[in-house]
């Protein structure tokens, strides 16, 4: 994989990296990941696991059919570097999957029954918070130091790209709330006016009737707000002088 082109490469992790389009989707995105990641390899695989909430991972994406199976498997069995690399945080690279019986004794064997003879498996990961894992499955290939950091960035890159899709959507549910506030307030405003004028009291005096009505009634402040400038008539406890 070390002959990749620098420009093969440059292309991948921009690919990877660009998660800020309008119609993002995540499992397209790691779907991507894994099959550019298997086109790195001339006869590797890859599967993608994340994890839950509740720190369960959970397949994912996979590059094709035999990897998602090998995934698959490992999650059946609690067993393989999928599941290793998650839980150390920590790349597992270079294993002979013919003389890895001992350290998984349910993946290794049904991994070489499947017709791969080597397994890389690299944590997704942004400092210390993992997020998942990503297995590479060769028939042939061995990783050398850079290879092993190349695959590494691409899945610190998705991690990084993840994150920053979920903090945008984060932002954007914050500023809808923060603009919803301020609808509010305008609203509430309106409405303190409308009960000022009907009751012949001050503002301050109609925000205190305005709350405590809604308080009284367990209503929202501002629903009962939007309801006086709309249809005071049905607000009886307000409509009294």
């Amino acid at each position: 994989m070390s002959t990749v082109s620098a420009e093969r490469l440059a292309t991948v992790f921009v690919e990877v990296a660009d998660t800020l389009v309008d119609d993002f989707d995540v499992i397209e995105f790691l779907q991507m990941l894994t099959q550019r990641v298997a086109g790195l390899f001339d006869t590797g695989e890859v599967g993608l696991m994340l994890a839950d909430h509740r720190d369960r991972l959970t397949f994912m994406a996979a590059s094709d059919e035999s990897a998602r199976l090998m995934e698959v498997h490992q999650l059946q069995h609690d067993d393989g570097p999928c599941l290793d690399a998650y839980r150390t945080g920590r790349p597992v690279t270079n294993v002979n999957l013919a003389a890895a019986t001992d350290q998984w004794p349910k993946f290794a064997p049904r991994a070489t029954q499947a017709g791969f003879e080597s397994v890389h498996a690299f944590p997704l990961r942004l400092r210390r918070q993992v997020v998942g894992a990503m297995s590479v499955f060769g028939r042939a290939d061995e990783l050398d130091d850079t290879d092993t950091k190349i695959v590494q960035s691409l899945a610190d890159v998705a991690v990084i790209g993840l994150l920053q899709e979920r903090a945008i959507r984060r932002g954007e549910v914050l500023t809808e709330q923060l603009q919803g506030a301020l609808n509010s307030r305008v609203v509430i405003e309106q409405a303190k006016g409308i009960i000022a004028q009907h009751r012949g009291v001050s503002p301050d005096e109609a925000f205190n009737l305005i709350r405590g009505y809604a308080r009284n009634n367990n209503r929202r402040l501002s629903d009962v707000a939007q309801t006086i400038t709309t249809d005071l008539a049905s607000l009886g406890g307000l409509q009294r002088p």
